[in-house]
């Protein structure tokens, strides 16, 4: 644990699990350097729209999925006032989200967070994006600048949802990050970076190709499966938790100097994921929990 509060830029890359190659070097770097594990999902609900699975996905990374049931009238009217803002729940932390999608743009607003326009920053860029100029506008907000931290900053968390074909520009924008924040920086030991990944939506393909539960192990007794461990992220509160989608988990790479641990990983896949991370498979709404003690504005994270 650091001796000050971290401050979190957290590069969400929308879809962008499925884009990732060999190619892009810093994405498998940061991995490289970092612990990595997964973020299960619950089942999506029937016919469900492009734009509702985006808000929805990223509701759990922040653990508003009751934020989003409201907002989608999911659940009854009049319960618009039980709607907690990010702030509420965690000690007051000031949080931003960058992003061009107008519905996740709502949502952001509806738990509190400053929405800030993703092509506006890419605008204060002297070159195309991604660039270190907009590399340095992300850290800027976080009170990163000139290589010095800064004693008060606009936020102490930024999240950055990139969607689309952009998995090139995501890769760039964590080599210009880590550039600037080289360990031995004043930057390195207070900025908590995550990477975070996901698949989108689910295809029949996808069943057999990438499952993250694991199947029973051949050879035991029928009789002696019910002793046999389960990860904790299929518990909750001496229960099993039954709406777990068990494939096509998100893929999370996170790092901070002299603070995260390293494990195994050398490149961000799948495959590496689950037979490398140190992290295995933790709940996606417990994601921001870890992050927000590294803040201090959570007094345990997994709680």
């Amino acid at each position: 644990m650091a001796d000050k509060p971290s401050r979190a830029l957290v590069l969400y890359g929308d879809e962008l699990a499925r884009s990732v190659h060999p190619s892009n070097t810093h994405i498998h770097s940061l991995a490289s350097i970092g612990t990595c594990g997964f973020l299960s999902l619950p089942h999506a609900p029937p016919a469900e729209t492009e734009d509702e699975r985006i808000v929805r996905e990223f509701a759990h990374l922040l653990d508003a999925s009751e934020a989003y049931n409201i907002a989608s009238g999911l659940k009854a009217k009049g319960s618009e006032n039980e709607i907690s803002t990010l702030s509420e729940r965690f000690m007051g932390i000031k949080a931003a989200l960058v992003t061009d999608n107008s519905s996740l743009t709502s949502f952001g607003k509806l738990i509190g967070l400053d929405v800030l326009q993703l092509n506006e920053i890419h605008q204060k860029s002297d070159d195309s994006f991604p660039s270190d100029a907009t590399a340095t506008e992300l850290l800027r907000l976080l009170g990163f600048e000139g290589g010095k931290c800064l004693d008060v900053s606009l936020y102490d968390s930024v999240f950055v949802h990139i969607g689309g074909d952009n998995v090139g520009t995501i890769n760039s924008l964590i080599g210009s990050i880590m550039r600037m924040s080289q360990p031995g920086s004043e930057i390195a030991p207070r900025l908590h970076l995550s990477l975070v990944l996901s698949y989108g939506s689910v295809t029949d393909k996808d069943v057999s190709v990438f499952p993250v539960k694991n199947t029973p192990q051949e050879g035991i007794n029928p009789a002696f499966q019910g002793l046999v461990p389960r990860q904790s992220y299929t518990m909750r509160v001496y229960r099993f938790v039954g709406d777990i989608q068990g494939l096509l988990p998100m893929l999370v790479a996170q790092w901070q100097d002299a603070v995260t641990r390293k494990d195994l990983v050398d490149t961000l896949s799948f495959e590496a994921l689950k037979k490398l991370s140190g992290s295995l498979v933790i709940p996606a709404d417990r994601f921001i929990h870890e992050v927000a003690f590294k803040l201090w504005k959570a007094p345990k994270y997994g709680a």
